[in-house]
Formats: C-alpha cells, sequence, structure tokens
C-alpha cells in the first residue's frame, strides 16, 4: 500500500516515525511522510521520501528566529506565556493547510496521522479519498504539560474534536497500556493497539561493568521532568550525572544544576555511548500530569536495548514496567533523599539488575513491536481488497 504519514515535527529527530516508516517500507508498503520544517539536509531511510511544510504563525514568520534563550523582561514573558497557546495554534493550523495542499497531489491507500496535531487533516484527506485512517496517538494529548496560560475551553474543544475525528479512524495506535487504557475509558473505543517506543534489539552486548560508574539523563532537558530533583541530589549520589538532549533554552537559563553536567543533544549513538559507559540511566519525569502518569518513555527502552538497568521516577505505567521486568530501582518525584537511596540501591543489586534487563530485552524489543504495527497494516490491505470484491 501507498502510506500517507502526517506529522507535525521536524521528522529529522522524531525516532517512532521514522522506525514506524522504515518498518512498513521494509514489509512492503511505500511510505511518504509530510513534515514540519524538515532541515534541507535530512536523508530518511532507504524506500521512505519526506516533504515538508513551513512553521510560521500570525506571531512569527518562517525563518524568525524564536524567543527561547533569551533573559527577557518581565512583561515580555508575561506576554509570551499569555499569547503562546494562540501562536501553537496559529503554527499548527498553518501547517495542517500546507500538509493538505501537499497531500491532494499524492497518490495514498491509506493516510497515518502521528498525534493529535495531524488528526483534523488526516481525517480531512481520509474522508476526501475515501481510505483509511491510522490514528498514531504518541501522547495523552490532553494530560501533556502545558507550559502556557490555562486554556479550558480550548482543552475541552480539543477532546472534543478527538473524541469525534478518532471515532472515526479505522485504527488507533498509541505507546502504552496507559494511554490505551485512557483513550479507551474515555471515548469508548475498541480498536486501540499499543506499538511501543522500543528500540531494536542490538548485535551481542559487551560484557556489563562490575558496578555503574555515572548516571546519565539522555532525553528532553526542560519542566517536567525531574531534573530540578537530580540537581539537588546530585552532590550525594556518589556518582557523576550527565543530562544531555535536546534543551528548552528559555527553561535553562533559570536552571540550577548542582553537580550535573548538562550537555547540548548527541546523535542516538553518542547517547548511547555515554549510557553504555555509565552502566546506568535516569528516566524521570513529574507526576504532576496525567500524560507523566500514562506515559513510557523511550528513555526506558533506550537503555534496556543497551542492557543498562535504570533509576526511575514511581510514577504510573512507567514504574509498573519496570517492577513486572527489574529494570531498575523507583523513586517518589519531588524528593531527593529518595533518589540517593534509589542511586544506592542500584549500586548494592547491580548484577542482579543488569541480569533482568538483559532478560527483558527480546520482549521490551521494537522486533516485537514491529510485528504489531505489520500485522495492523497487514489486516487494513485484507480488509481493504475485501471492500473492492
Amino acid at each position: 500500500m501507498d502510506v500517507l504519514m502526517l506529522v507535525a515535527t521536524s521528522v529529522a529527530t522524531d525516532s517512532r516515525v521514522l522506525r514506524e516508516a522504515a518498518t512498513l517500507v521494509g514489509a512492503g508498503h511505500r511510505v511518504h511522510i509530510i513534515g514540519r520544517s524538515v532541515p534541507d539536509d535530512f536523508e530518511p531511510a532507504v524506500g521512505v521520501t519526506v516533504s515538508s511544510v513551513g512553521t510560521s504563525s500570525v506571531f512569527r514568520a518562517e525563518g524568525r528566529p524564536t524567543l527561547q534563550g533569551r533573559r527577557l523582561q518581565a512583561p515580555v514573558r508575561f506576554a509570551r506565556w499569555f499569547l503562546l497557546p494562540q501562536h501553537r495554534r496559529s503554527s499548527f493550523g498553518r501547517w495542517a493547510d500546507g500538509a493538505l495542499a501537499d497531500a491532494r497531489n499524492r497518490q495514498f491507500d491509506v493516510v497515518h496521522a502521528h498525534d493529535f496535531t495531524a488528526l483534523a487533516a488526516g481525517d480531512e484527506l481520509a474522508r476526501e479519498r475515501g481510505v483509511p485512517l491510522v490514528y498514531d496517538s504518541h501522547e495523552l494529548w490532553s494530560g501533556m504539560p502545558r507550559q502556557h496560560r490555562p486554556t479550558p475551553l480550548a482543552d475541552l474543544r480539543d477532546r472534543r474534536a478527538e473524541a469525534e475525528l478518532g471515532g472515526r479512524a479505522t485504527a488507533v495506535i498509541t505507546v502504552g497500556r496507559g494511554v490505551a487504557e485512557a483513550l479507551e475509558r474515555r471515548y469508548r473505543w475498541d480498536n486501540v493497539s499499543v506499538v511501543r517506543n522500543t528500540f531494536p534489539l542490538r548485535d551481542e552486548l559487551p560484557e556489563p561493568l562490575a558496578a555503574p560508574t555515572g548516571l546519565v539523563y539522555a532525553g528532553r532537558v526542560s519542566a517536567y521532568r525531574e531534573l530540578e530533583t537530580i540537581a539537588a541530589a546530585s552532590p550525594a549520589l556518589g556518582l557523576p550525572v550527565t543530562a544531555c538532549g535536546p534543551a528548552d533554552e528559555t527553561w535553562l537559563t533559570a536552571f540550577e544544576p548542582g553537580t550535573v553536567e548538562v550537555l547540548p543533544a548527541l546523535s542516538l549513538e553518542g547517547a548511547s555511548n555515554l549510557i553504555r559507559e555509565a552502566g546506568a540511566a535516569l528516566v524521570t519525569h513529574s507526576n504532576r500530569w496525567e500524560n507523566h502518569r500514562l506515559a513510557l518513555p523511550n528513555k526506558l527502552f533506550h537503555a534496556v536495548s543497551l542492557g543498562v538497568p535504570v533509576v526511575a521516577t514511581d510514577v504510573g505505567e512507567l514504574a509498573r514496567t519496570v517492577r513486572e521486568h527489574n529494570l531498575g530501582t523507583l523513586y517518589t518525584p519531588s524528593d531527593p533523599a529518595s533518589l540517593q537511596d534509589a542511586v544506592e540501591r542500584l549500586c548494592r543489586e547491580y548484577p542482579q539488575l543488569v541480569a533482568s534487563v538483559r532478560a527483558a530485552r527480546q520482549e521490551l524489543s521494537w522486533d516485537v513491536d514491529a510485528q504489531r504495527l505489520v500485522g495492523l497494516y497487514a489486516k487494513l490491505g485484507r480488509e481493504e481488497r475485501e471492500g473492492q470484491e
């Protein structure tokens, strides 16, 4: 089948989108992705094609610099906080209009809309062409952190739109049981499948370390990631701590890192090498937002793919998975003393935890989740052929 993927990201750093696209191509499908401000030098996997729609809004033209990372005067900070919801809606709306214009010149047999920001455009295209719509919910959209003023009426409209548009989807996929159960409970959907953000199995792993030599947080460096707790605990942890990843520069200017070394975003292999050398990963987020209680961060599966145990926040689906497979130790969010205790337990139990992680690698790998995705598309293809007979 010709698969049209819609995603309001730059694609280049969106591992879920790229992994799904490459998997579908490997299964014999053709995939085109329409992304958002995709870098000119980005080269997708063989068999995947990509086009780009620019980023703009009524507040900022394409290519104009953002205010992130600048030290802003209080009135400017307030105006940014107040207007950010309108800017985001304008920007995503303009992207969707451009994606629709691009897509209408293409051939496709199925529309795969990644996240709520692509859902309305995906629904419109699927209905125009009379083809299946797959809604790929990377998060529980209505439960995500908001770093702008409260927008209760707009949030209510989003939930109603998700219920209506997602309810017309032929299939819904999401990242874990927690989000799947929330979507089923909230919207009474009965077609939700789980395709986790797991990583492909690597070649034979090297011999494990006798003990961890450090702790690595590899992910978004921004609010609601427990980085403040990590920084507060860092002088007492007994191991060097490194944080690396794309940063919210505005948040970072006010962050007090303690003894944490903060690095810029690294390539996947660069981050993998850092985690392997340290022998332990920090997989953390807050307990403030519903989405965090339901989320299964890809940081967890990244560590598992490397055979490395984790120190994770004792929150929701993340904690349930760590306990189920004995992948590491847990601590109470916002509690530096609890984090220190979890690191000490990790060090004491390190050989057993490494063995548990390595035993769980097969079950928690992309090999398993790829089969789910390919199976779903095989079912779509059968239903499409039967409908034409």
